[in-house]
């Protein structure tokens, strides 16, 4: 799997990838989307809260586990019992294999399993600009090393292969909207709007800095 990051950054933006961009007008957002990797007798992964999806996602393709925890919907799923909450259904589940919850809003799920240990926080963050409040422990993810390959392949794609540990951050500078043709719902049209601009990767590897600008339509 990709990471939806690392598809923006490839230039494969899709509508998955899109949704978290929805949030950020024309502007300068540092210290978004963070990330880090700490390698010992096993692999220690934290993230913002916008890797949650594809942690779960990665988690569900590599062995199987069940979830517990919430899952928030846009829409109300058919069959389900949940509470609406701030425009959005919420369903509590508990050792799920998540086979009937697809394409929903959020995954905020825990699993403990002798080989994966998946931590998420249940409520996300407010929107705003204040990156010093970004939780970089929203997410925590703990594993054996056998799965070390398909997690830099996901998430680490740029990071060294001897890497012990690694701390990554992203500057988001958006210098234009995309208006989507032919719309005139206010709604859709802030929801489907491109992000075009530039993202600063910053990479702190085993102590050594570096940082990349790549220009960005999402």
């Amino acid at each position: 799997m990709e990471s939806f990051l690392k598809r923006v950054l490839n230039g494969k933006s899709d509508e998955d990838s899109h949704r978290y961009f929805v949030r950020f007008g024309r502007g300068d957002y540092k210290r978004r989307f963070l990330i880090s990797f700490n390698k010992g007798t096993k692999i220690k992964v934290k993230t913002s809260f916008e890797f949650a999806n594809d942690l779960v996602k990665f988690v569900n393709e590599n062995k199987d586990v069940k979830f517990s925890g919430k899952i928030l919907s846009k829409s109300k799923l058919a069959g389900k019992e949940g509470r609406k909450k701030a425009g959005l259904f919420v369903y509590e589940v508990s050792e799920s294999s998540l086979k009937e919850f697809e394409n929903v809003y959020y995954y905020l799920l825990d699993v403990n399993d002798s080989e994966i240990v998946l931590k998420i926080k249940k409520a996300l963050p407010k929107p705003g600009k204040n990156e010093e409040k970004i939780d970089e422990g929203f997410c925590s993810l703990i594993v054996e090393p056998k799965y070390w390959a398909k997690l830099k392949e996901a998430f680490f794609w740029d990071v060294p292969e001897n890497a012990k540990k690694a701390e990554i951050e992203h500057e988001l500078k958006i210098n234009d909207i995309v208006i989507p043709k032919n719309e005139s719902d206010p709604v859709k049209i802030r929801e489907l709007a491109g992000r075009k601009g530039i993202i600063v990767r910053k990479m702190i590897v085993d102590g050594k800095e570096t940082s990349k600008e790549i220009s960005v339509e999402a």
